[in-house]
């Protein structure tokens, strides 16, 4: 398996464009995407447990119910969140995406993220959506990438080239976000294509298995959105015969998967809303995955963790503090901890007390842009790595006057 360049539209009959259509105010913004398939694909998607939810949510889930689709639309800038008609509008999207690509509207995957509580007009999306629809290419994952994004300051983009019944097949991802991220089953704006056969049935418990490790192990600010999304669209069209049982066939391409999301999950955890340092908790020696999954996000939900982290400031206090309140069963007299960068690596903790370090080797290797925090729990064999980032005065800044 390999990295290939091609996001979206890596994968064979895939085509995507990006568009700025008038939702947003910067023109110099695009704000309106589309993803196409030649042929109609499995689908499976996985939402937000949010109980309030993006009216695109509830329109989704009914269009994917039959484990088909063959096209994603997504604005950016209004998350058709909370609003009296918004049920009808992404409705109305899938409508004008449909004529615009000769097929039913019901086939349509319709996505929004931004501004909650805000009427979304349709009137700029149904004047761009001829050149939405005109614009598409085999090249043009980037400007889709672009088109999605709200407080990101990065795109994120990555595929993978992989070998199924002797046939390479390709699967390529984008994703949005940067604030308001703490999932809990999905997160953000993720969308994935590949030209591999699958059953919507396996694509759907391979996408939630994955989910588990990557998407679930993310966390920007503690904060759950009501518009998280991850859909995939397996088309078929490298060849290869179809995954409809859990055999070694399905277990390469959960592993191809897994590479897109990890890469994507990274690219998120980076770019957090003010963030200067991507933070990975690593967690190992767990009595099982459940123990070592729960005291790895605790360390990277910690505010005190992640404002430490933003100061280079090397108290380990505060992460053996979230490791206790985790609700993780750990013996706190066996817990080890280090930092390591690319500066190099320093043990600050033995069995629970914290040892003589050198203050200003740990603090070189904390100023560096990718931190790792290493714990061992020395109870069993599990492992578990968390994603997040540093609290900076940026966070508060950027979402200070978000709306206004």
């Amino acid at each position: 398996m390999d990295y290939i360049d091609g996001g979206v539209c890596a994968a064979k009959g895939f085509t995507a464009s990006g568009i700025h259509c008038g939702i947003r105010k910067n023109k110099s913004k695009r704000d309106l995407a589309l993803i196409y398939s030649e042929k109609k694909a499995s689908a499976a998607g996985i939402y937000t447990l949010n109980l309030v939810k993006g009216a695109p949510i509830e329109v989704t889930k009914k269009n994917i119910s039959d484990g088909t689709a063959q096209a994603v639309i997504c604005n950016s800038g209004n998350a058709n969140t909370c609003n009296a008609d918004g049920k009808e509008v992404a409705e109305k999207m899938c409508v004008l995406a449909g004529k615009a690509l000769n097929i039913s509207p019901s086939d349509v995957i319709v996505a929004s993220t931004g501004v909650i509580g805000v009427p979304l007009d349709i009137s700029p999306i149904e004047n761009g959506m001829s050149d939405l629809a005109a614009n598409l290419g085999s090249n043009n994952s980037r400007d889709a990438a672009e088109a999605i994004m709200t407080t990101d300051t990065a795109v994120k983009e990555f595929a993978v080239s992989f070998k199924l019944d002797g046939k390479e097949c390709k699967i390529g991802g984008i994703a949005k976000g940067s604030g308001m991220i703490h999932p809990n089953l999905a997160t953000m704006l993720v969308f994935i294509t590949t030209d591999a056969a699958i059953s919507p049935d396996l694509l759907h418990k391979a996408l939630y298995s994955d989910a588990q490790k990557s998407f679930n192990m993310i966390s920007i600010d503690g904060d759950t959105s009501t518009n998280d999304m991850v859909v995939v669209l397996a088309n078929g069209m490298a060849g290869n015969a179809v995954i409809d049982e859990e055999n070694e066939d399905f277990n390469t391409f959960k592993q191809a998967l897994a590479m897109v999301t990890e890469k994507l999950c990274r690219a998120i955890a980076k770019d957090g809303e003010g963030a200067t340092r991507l933070l990975e908790c690593c967690v190992k020696g767990g009595k099982d995955w459940i123990t070592a999954k729960t005291a790895a996000k605790s360390v990277v939900c910690s505010n005190l963790v992640k404002s430490m982290i933003f100061g280079a400031d090397a108290n380990c206090g505060r992460i053996l503090c979230a490791l206790g309140y985790s609700g993780a069963d750990i013996k706190p007299e066996k817990t080890d901890v280090s930092y390591e960068s690319e500066k190099g690596r320093i043990d600050v903790c033995k069995n629970g007390i914290v040892i003589p370090f050198d203050e200003d080797k740990a603090k070189e290797i904390l100023l560096c842009d990718e931190i790792k925090i290493l714990v061992d729990l020395k109870d069993g064999d599990e492992c578990a790595v968390a994603r997040g980032c540093d609290l900076t005065y940026d966070y508060v800044k950027i979402n200070g006057d978000y709306r206004t």
